[in-house]
């Protein structure tokens, strides 16, 4: 059976740009196992597979290794798909997923999805971040999803470069580092989720989600242009509304067909 596919690049203007997802629409889900293979064919750091929910549509996000529980990027994309390609002139849609109903809207700069905030406290730098990292965070803070290591300055947090094997065996799946950024910039920003596929995720939705909360106390502010400083990069714009996370970015399409399961 054939399944038309997208593939876009998230939180840029410029193709080759940004972060690459896929979108891929069923009537029904599949099988996990059929799922993640999909996925692992794609080999790019998330798919998402959309199914209709009424005007809706139901979401789930793979990477080559596992199903996550949010994905900003591939959200991105999939808002794209439907708002320029199945259902053009839309202004708005909703994806019921793993993390609730996710809220995509689309703006004069591209689309604004509202996301769950992830709130973290502050902890004691655990030696094996600090080993991994191969450097000492002036600050170190967790919560489910992540570690997330302050560093002094941009250039720390651009020359960064961690023991993957280290970062795959904490007991986080991913690590995000950052810190206050340079030329028009809040902060900047790093991912590293090699327990999951990918050992530098390129522009990360769900990461600012915990950056976002966290640079709001320390600035005094609520909305912010963030910058992901992977080899790609991608700017995020950023707005902290409770317990909401709003952020903004545009997609670039890129291939546009079907795959046959």
């Amino acid at each position: 059976m054939r399944h038309p596919i997208f593939k876009l690049d998230s939180f840029t203007n410029r193709r080759f740009g940004g972060n690459p997802a896929a979108v891929v629409l069923f009537k029904a889900f599949l099988d996990d196992a059929t799922m993640l293979a999909v996925a692992a064919e794609n080999n790019l750091a998330e798919t998402a597979f959309l199914v209709p929910k009424g005007n809706d549509f139901r979401v789930r996000w793979f990477t080559p290794w596992v199903e996550v529980p949010l994905c900003g990027h591939a959200t991105l994309a999939s808002a794209a798909v439907v708002l320029e390609r199945l259902q053009p002139g839309r202004k708005q849609v909703i994806f019921h997923s793993a993390s609730g109903p996710l809220t995509v809207t689309r703006t004069g700069a591209g689309y604004e999805m509202n996301f769950p905030a992830r709130p973290s406290t502050e902890t004691s730098p655990p030696k094996d971040l600090v080993e991994a990292l191969r450097i000492l965070p002036s600050e170190v803070l967790v919560n489910t999803f992540n570690y997330m290591a302050v560093l002094e300055s941009e250039k720390a947090v651009r020359q960064l470069a961690p023991d993957m094997p280290g970062i795959a065996r904490l007991d986080r799946p991913g690590v995000i580092v950052t810190a206050a950024g340079e030329d028009g910039y809040d902060f900047v920003s790093r991912y590293f989720a090699p327990a999951k596929g990918i050992p530098e995720d390129p522009v990360t939705g769900a990461a600012h989600c915990m950056l976002a909360p966290y640079w709001a106390q320390c600035l005094g502010k609520n909305s912010f242009k963030a910058f992901q400083a992977s080899p790609r990069g991608g700017e995020v714009v950023c707005r902290v509304a409770g317990d909401r996370v709003l952020l903004e970015g545009n997609c670039v399409f890129y291939l546009e067909g079907e795959i046959e399961i």
